[in-house]
């Protein structure tokens, strides 16, 4: 999250020293305070958020909203939603198989041409 090295750390512990002097303690422990603060108003938010939404989203994760996740969830993962096959053709054992508009059976993936896209 942050890239401080040892050396800038011993510069930020000795400037809060001199700015700060004999009150650093308690500057301590109001930041300390402060920041127990935050966490508990975003874990009250979030906890509201939840009730607000009702039953059906009880497994919703505010981290899926993150860009990143999002993106990583639902276009990078496979999707395993689909029931698992009798058959390695993606097929059913009772079901017929039709060809495609790519003319691949059901469950065969198409091609892929890297310099297409």
């Amino acid at each position: 999250m942050f890239d401080v090295g040892l050396g800038e750390m011993a510069v930020l512990v000795v400037l809060a020293l001199v700015i700060f002097g004999d009150k650093l303690p308690q500057v301590a422990g109001q930041a300390g305070r402060m920041l127990r603060q935050f966490r508990q108003m975003a874990d009250s938010a979030k906890a509201d958020l939840q009730e607000g939404l009702g039953p059906e989203f009880k497994d919703f994760d505010l981290n899926d909203l993150n860009p990143k996740t999002f993106v990583r969830k639902h276009l990078l993962e496979d999707d395993d939603t689909y029931p698992a096959t009798k058959n390695g053709n993606g097929l059913f054992d009772d079901e017929p198989s039709y060809a495609t508009a790519a003319g691949q059976l059901n469950g065969e993936k198409p091609p892929f041409d890297n310099e297409a896209t």
